[in-house]
């Protein structure tokens, strides 16, 4: 019994996150095995590979896949470099030390659906945005 209660307490969140993973697992799988078309949305054949062997044949397949690793592999570098100085550099203590750790922490507490509209209306609008602004000042077209 003292083996099985600790088991059967976790068995409930265990079973609802293996859930959470196998569906839509399986629907990916499931999607990628039938002919999807948006005009026809009720007609939906089973095709089996094909879908896989179209793109392996597409002659973009491999730059698209080569770019698609590239960029991964860029963004992981870079935000594991920069995470790694702003680590070391918010250890050694200084002034304000708090909050700027407050401020490193705070785009967490925004929802991403928020920090998205944020960065479209504020930071990427092409006339009133700030990357505007600074496109402009140094005589460049936004």
């Amino acid at each position: 019994m003292q083996k099985l209660l600790p088991r059967l307490l976790v068995a409930p969140s265990f079973i609802s996150l293996l859930l959470w993973m196998i569906v839509p697992l399986s629907m990916t799988i499931y999607f990628s095995t039938i002919r999807y078309n948006l005009l026809y949305p009720g007609e939906n054949d089973f095709i089996g590979s094909m879908n896989f062997e179209f793109f392996y044949t597409d002659e973009a397949f491999w730059p698209a896949l080569f770019n698609t690793l590239t960029l991964v592999g860029m963004v992981l570098v870079v935000t594991v470099i920069g995470a790694l100085l702003i680590a070391v550099a918010l250890d050694k203590p200084f002034f304000g030390r708090g909050v700027a750790r407050v401020l490193l922490i705070s785009p967490f507490f925004i929802m991403p659906t928020v920090n998205a509209l944020i960065w479209k209306n504020m930071m990427m609008h092409p006339v009133y945005g700030v990357l505007a602004a600074l496109w402009e000042s140094v005589g460049l077209e936004p």
